[in-house]
């Protein structure tokens, strides 16, 4: 059992890294703001999903998620 506390350990603070590294990749909501005429008609505002941004969101979200789920496990009593 202290093996896989071990790797889950290892996984979970990779993860942190990770989600460290993408969330300041990302441009901030406001960075759009100064073209407010037609922004949201261009290429890349329809195809945002496919995009280097788009990618980068779903990125977060699922680094997010695993991270919540391995600090759940981790602090299962099952491990202490």
């Amino acid at each position: 059992m202290e093996i896989l506390k071990t790797v889950l350990t290892i996984i979970f603070v990779i993860d942190c890294i990770a989600l460290s590294a993408i969330i300041l990749l990302q441009e901030g909501k406001s960075a759009g703001l100064g073209t407010i005429s037609g922004a949201a008609d261009t290429y890349w505002g329809q195809n945002k999903g496919r995009s280097m941004e788009g990618a980068l969101v779903k990125s977060t979200k699922f680094l997010a998620i695993l991270f919540m789920v391995l600090a759940v496990v981790l602090n299962l009593s099952v491990f202490n």
